[in-house]
């Protein structure tokens, strides 16, 4: 694992972005256990603080706090994973509603971004980070911080990489999300709300995510 001490302020806050960073790339795989002297010597903190992470992180979903164990990462099963997609689809175009009403630029600058990022890559599958990004980047949007807790879980628990791993990689597959994500923010710039929810929507009802995870695809 790289070197990231945390800092005294704010100790349990970092270690938990930290921990929840790792778990989010596969770095920490899910079934792992946490060895808190490990970690604790690694960040250069007290057990203390770390204990208060883990348990933010078990609010999360991220770990599960076993007897006898400690903390380990949680393994989605098939039925949490139908779930924070559904979760999701019902979040995201709302949230694009709400920032085509009162656009966020923070959030703006982020989606921007990311649809950039998106057009220079030459693989799907290098695209992870920024169909995240974008789609965290929407949320934001929203100026809604409780929306963006909740968009951080879902991306970091269910949308990660092995579902995302499902559609193909090739140039043609980033070229339409970076289009379709362009329209998104099109029409959330322009403020018409219900284009940008409608587009998000359909956006996501059209990746390959309900065929891996077997969702019948809503009306």
């Amino acid at each position: 694992m790289p070197n990231s001490r945390v800092v005294a302020s704010s100790m349990v806050e970092q270690t938990c972005d930290i921990l929840r960073e790792r778990i989010r790339t596969g770095e920490i795989p899910p079934g792992t256990r946490l060895r808190q002297e490990v970690l604790a010597a690694e960040l250069g903190i007290s057990r203390t603080p770390l204990r208060e992470a883990m348990r933010l992180l078990a609010a999360d979903g991220l770990v599960e706090l076993e007897p006898n164990r400690g903390a380990v990462v949680t393994a989605l099963r098939h039925d949490d994973q139908v779930a924070f997609w559904e979760a999701r689809l019902a979040l995201e175009p709302a949230a694009a509603r709400l920032a085509a009403e009162r656009p966020a630029s923070v959030g703006i600058e982020a989606m921007r971004a990311a649809i950039t990022e998106q057009r220079a890559l030459c693989a799907d599958d290098q695209g992870f980070s920024a169909n995240r990004a974008f789609h965290l980047g929407l949320v934001a949007a929203a100026g809604n911080p409780h929306l963006n807790r909740f968009a951080e879980t879902l991306w970091v628990r269910a949308v990660g990489q092995t579902i995302y791993a499902a559609q193909s990689s090739n140039a043609t597959v980033v070229a339409a999300y970076a289009d379709q994500h362009a329209a998104i923010l099109a029409a959330i710039e322009s403020g018409d709300g219900e284009l940008a929810e409608r587009l998000t929507r359909e956006h996501i009802l059209a990746s390959p995510v309900p065929e891996a995870l077997g969702i019948p695809r809503p009306d």
